[in-house]
């Protein structure tokens, strides 16, 4: 497949992310340290165990899902209802459980929403697999899963998963390696991929690897470590992405049809026992990240903003981190990261999830066993 360049894109104020040259090493985070005063959270709701996902009912109410296995409404008072029935079962184990939900672009008509999650396999495997249902007053209903991540692996790590609608309609899947690293790198495998697939499950006819039989028809992009943050740009409608690295090595990257994203050949992370991983930072037909974190953020939860409350922050990528726990935002510039700011560092709380209400107000989802959802308004002056 031929190497697409990316020329810079500036539009309405949002910049496409641009690829670096050949041979060129991506940026570092300068590790800022964080922003005191510039913006206050405020509880909303309480209570929920290991949330993971929100996403924003048209009437203000929010769909949150409880890593271990329960769905909830959460009225715009802040009242968590009961979990909603019919919920596929989760393999319900470290990292592994009911993670991402979304709705349909056309969900005033259908009433549809996609859950992502750990599905449990045989003798103790579970792979990422994500579902379909109609919601119902109290419950989901006509569920059908719409996709199974293949093979199936062991272990209770590395799941990813979100999950983000494209503009033409299709879905893509964030995916984690598993603790499966070298299945990073088969195209074969579902493992360490980002899939795309169309809201029913079938497999979009351009796909970059569909009609191939050494592939899944599914894939996107491959050679990904683990993705827990993914949204959509406002204005080009493009896929971003930040994946966790091992220790040191965390990614922006904006995938692209087809490409090699390297891991575990190349990481600017290190195992957590010391060593380097794999042959280094850069090797020829494997893709360079935007910008890299190390240490790391541990990022999960991510989304443009394009609100009023914090003119300042417009066009900004706002970002979960789960270590140190707080709120990054990265001013873009000419396709590159022009700036880092890090904030509400004294919640001492692991941010899970980050989404933009239709008050404009920035949510956040706190991952803890009294997990909490917080809404982020500029501080009183």
């Amino acid at each position: 497949m031929a190497r697409i360049i990316l020329s810079t894109a500036i539009v309405a104020g949002f910049v496409t992310g641009v690829p670096l040259p050949a041979g060129a090493q991506a940026p570092k985070s300068p590790t800022p340290a964080p922003v005191e005063g510039i913006v206050r959270a405020e509880t909303v709701a309480r209570g929920l165990e290991r949330p993971w996902g929100l996403a924003f009912l048209p009437d203000g109410r929010m769909l949150v899902t409880e890593r271990p296995g329960r769905l909830r409404i959460v009225a715009r008072d802040g009242r968590v209802s009961e979990p909603l029935a019919g919920v596929p079962a989760v393999y319900a184990s470290g990292q592994g459980g009911l993670l991402d939900v979304a709705l349909d672009p056309r969900f005033a008509e259908n009433r549809f929403i996609y859950l992502s999650y750990a599905e449990p396999g045989e003798r103790g495997t579970a792979g990422t697999a994500v579902a379909r249902a109609r919601l119902g007053e109290n419950r989901l209903e006509h569920v059908r899963v719409i996709y199974r991540q293949q093979p199936k692996a062991s272990g209770a790590i590395h799941f990813g998963s979100r999950l983000v609608f494209a503009p033409d309609g299709t879905l893509f899947i964030t995916q984690g390696d598993r603790n499966q690293r070298d299945g990073a790198q088969d195209l074969s495998s579902g493992i360490g991929k980002i899939m795309r697939i169309n809201p029913d499950g079938s497999i979009p006819r351009d796909n970059p690897f569909a009609g191939r039989a050494d592939a899944r028809p599914e894939i996107w992009s491959y050679g990904h470590r683990n993705i827990q943050a993914a949204t959509r740009h406002p204005q080009t409608g493009r896929l971003w992405t930040v994946e966790h690295g091992p220790r040191g090595g965390d990614e922006l990257q904006q995938p692209e049809a087809g490409k090699n994203y390297g891991w575990p050949v190349i990481t600017y992370g290190a195992e957590y026992y010391g060593p380097r991983i794999g042959e280094g930072t850069e090797k020829p037909g494997m893709e360079q990240p935007i910008y890299y974190w190390n240490p790391v953020i541990a990022p999960s939860g991510m989304t443009f903003y394009t609100g009023d409350a914090l003119p300042d922050w417009n066009g900004n990528i706002l970002i979960g981190s789960l270590q140190p726990g707080l709120l990054v935002r990265l001013t873009l510039k000419d396709g590159r990261v022009a700036r880092e700011d890090r904030y509400l560092a004294d919640l001492g709380e692991r941010i899970r999830d980050v989404a933009q209400g239709p008050d404009g107000m920035i949510y956040l989802l706190t991952d803890s066993r009294d997990g909490r959802i917080l809404r982020v308004t500029p501080a009183a002056r």
